[in-house]
């Protein structure tokens, strides 16, 4: 197993211990959407939120093939199946997060719409061209070899498809305050800056359509969290459900990774060459 992925593998059972979480908060799993598992399934900065505005970007809908590359519990997979009707193909390295997110698309009845492989994101073999749409969603920072993550994405596309990366990248503040939702330390934390991401995509052959950068609000979000934990304590249904305990002082060093501006929260809409 790689040091990333035993980051995120706990000691087994994810599936049980979100379905018991699941039933302790008094959801009916029977009757579940994708906006009801946000608060675990959406492990990125801003949420459904910012999955929303990616749906948007990637322009996609029914009979849409999109890859997400790094699909984690498979949250902005189902975001996207659900409010467009596109289809969505996940890859990801650890294989509980791909037994949990077929769970979870079983529970919200998106599994006609949402399949996941294990599997590398910097090589899937999946065929060329055979994508309408990708995606990345806080992937790269886990990333070394981004050049061959980008490639990839690119080989997959159809001429003229879209490809949205939103991630976390190196600020100009300083080194990383640790830990954080994606590494304890550096050893498994691998940031490119804003001008770096530029280079890559426009390597990887990218027309890059469009750059936003909404730290801002990527700040406001995590305060907002950070309060809500040291008043109520985790929810019943939280990203504490694989990150574990850590999980508090994760958040509290996200505020000031963001606020001190070591890091930045910026999503690159791209498009393959027609």
């Amino acid at each position: 197993m790689s040091a990333v992925s035993a980051f995120y593998t706990g000691s087994g059972g994810l599936v049980a211990a979100l379905a018991a979480a699941l039933d302790a908060a008094g959801a009916d799993r029977s009757a579940l959407r994708a906006a009801d598992l946000g608060p675990v399934d959406e492990f990125h900065i801003r949420g459904r939120a910012a999955t929303v505005e990616i749906a948007a970007a990637l322009d996609v809908g029914p009979g849409s093939r999109v890859l997400d590359l790094g699909s984690g519990l498979g949250g902005p997979a189902r975001t996207l199946a659900e409010t467009t009707g596109c289809t969505v193909t996940g890859v990801d390295l650890t294989p509980e997060f791909c037994e949990a997110a077929a769970a979870l698309s079983s529970w919200t009845r998106l599994t006609d719409r949402t399949v996941f492989h294990t599997g590398d994101a910097t090589s899937t073999g999946l065929p060329d061209g055979s994508f309408d749409a990708a995606m990345t969603v806080h992937v790269a920072m886990n990333i070394a070899d981004k050049p061959a993550l980008y490639a990839e994405a690119f080989r997959t596309l159809r001429p003229g498809g879209r490809f949205v990366a939103y991630d976390v990248l190196q600020g100009e503040g300083g080194d990383v305050h640790y830990p954080v939702p994606w590494a304890n330390d550096p050893s498994t934390s691998f940031l490119a800056t804003t001008e770096e991401m530029r280079v890559l995509l426009a390597d990887a052959g990218f027309d890059v359509l469009a750059e936003d950068d909404s730290s801002d609000a990527s700040l406001a979000w995590f305060r907002q969290v950070r309060e809500r934990i040291e008043a109520d304590g985790p929810p019943p249904v939280s990203f504490a459900a694989f990150l574990g305990e850590a999980f508090p002082v994760m958040a509290a060093n996200q505020v000031a990774n963001l606020a001190e501006r070591r890091i930045r929260t910026v999503t690159f809409v791209c498009r393959k060459p027609a």
